[in-house]
């Protein structure tokens, strides 16, 4: 054994647990020797960890960390190739992970049984800020579960009796807002630019629930020029895309809210497609409204993508190559 390099020896006496913390054929465990620059050897009940001391121990506290994680989920919970990537960055950087944290933030969907959880601890950050501040601005990457969990937490506050209606909106910017040269009837025209937040809502509840939801008036989609001159009582408000709103379309918004109300933005400050970019509402209302302490900020990174792990790679380059021009 090289000077300097130490072993160290973590138990797991449940096997089934034991099972899930190496993953299927040690997948989990060959993800964290990467990551970590470890060497982990199971044997029989035990993970035998050989490292510098400083790395091996930060492994050896990720798979007890693992333990207690799983310990807390479903007998069925394994963990996938993100679970264990953003764990295993987390733990080297000298990160904490609270896992009772993640545990309680839980997202139950009344009705459709569906529970949804944070999968980092920016999402639950972002889940608690939701919860806590009557305005939430998420500012990040795409993948990054802004819009969705923004959906899900509003779904559980309707389903709930929280509030009597969800109301979904986003910039038509494609249209130039006003959408009046389009063709059809209202819905017709904005169907394709509010499509994503209809997926969500087809996800999390199903295509029957949400159309009998928007029949029924509970949850209201549309652009954001119809926002205009209302007030919104008891209502969770999402604003999507809010990068491509102006200042004056973002102060608008803003002061529709009415009581008992919540708001939630979401953004990403790197997709503007307004003709003046630097004039996004977005980031004005970022530079403006910093110092209100009922307004709640949480900033995603590509470690926070959650679609296939190539996602975080394309992002990544991108943001290299905006940096060489």
């Amino acid at each position: 054994m090289s000077e300097g390099v130490v072993q160290s020896h973590v138990e797991i006496d449940d096997g089934a647990l034991y099972r899930r913390i190496c993953g299927l054929k040690d997948a989990n465990i060959r993800i964290i020797e990467k990551i970590m620059e470890v060497r982990i050897i199971p044997r029989g009940n035990t993970l035998i960890v050989t490292a510098p001391r400083d790395r091996g121990e930060k492994a050896a506290r990720l798979l007890h960390l693992m333990g207690d994680f799983l310990h807390e989920r479903e007998k069925v919970y394994e963990f996938d190739e993100f679970d264990i990537k953003y764990l295993a960055t987390t733990v080297a950087k000298g990160g904490s992970v609270d896992i009772d944290e993640l545990n309680r933030l839980k997202i139950l969907i009344p009705e459709s049984g569906r529970t949804i959880s944070p999968r980092t601890l920016n999402q639950a950050r972002y889940i608690t800020s939701i919860q806590k501040f009557p305005i939430t601005l998420s500012i990040g990457p795409a993948g990054t579960g802004k819009t969705y969990l923004a959906v899900a937490v509003a779904l559980q506050h309707l389903l709930n009796g929280r509030v009597e209606r969800i109301i979904l909106t986003r910039p038509a910017v494609e249209a130039g807002e006003s959408l009046g040269f389009l063709p059809g009837d209202l819905i017709q025209k904005i169907n394709p630019y509010l499509r994503p937040l209809y997926d969500a809502l087809f996800d999390l509840v199903g295509f029957e629930r949400t159309t009998k939801l928007i029949e029924k008036g509970s949850i209201e989609i549309a652009p954001l020029a119809y926002m205009r001159g209302r007030t919104l009582n008891r209502s969770f408000i999402i604003l999507d895309e809010g990068q491509n709103t102006t200042s004056s379309q973002m102060k608008m918004f803003l002061t529709r809210l009415g009581t008992g109300s919540r708001i939630v933005i979401s953004g990403d400050v790197t997709q503007i497609d307004i003709e003046k970019p630097k004039k996004s509402g977005l980031l004005n209302a970022m530079k403006v409204l910093r110092g209100i302490e009922e307004i709640a900020f949480v900033e995603f990174g590509k470690e926070d993508i959650c679609r296939h792990p190539i996602v975080e790679k394309i992002v990544g380059a991108y943001d290299r190559h905006a940096k060489t021009e």
